[in-house]
């Protein structure tokens, strides 16, 4: 999802919408976030999760960032 891109605007309004959240609000709410990007991207969602894991490199073996994950690919 990149800035330019039509859906991260879709997503961010979505998440406005539903629950009054913006995506930074999503690392504390991770399964707003998940349900929105499941409900843009369907079938294309696990690819979005490989690239948020694949920008997040190392860090995806902290405790926390593990547990955001978890939830989102749940």
């Amino acid at each position: 999802m990149k800035r330019s891109n039509t859906n991260y605007h879709l997503v961010q309004a979505k998440l406005q919408a539903i629950c009054n959240r913006n995506l930074i609000d999503c690392y504390e709410y991770p399964k707003y976030l998940r349900d929105v990007l499941k409900d843009v991207y369907k079938q294309e969602y696990t690819t979005i999760i490989d690239e948020i894991k694949f920008e997040l490199g190392e860090l995806v073996e902290e405790k926390d960032i593990a547990k955001f994950l978890k939830i989102m690919q749940s």
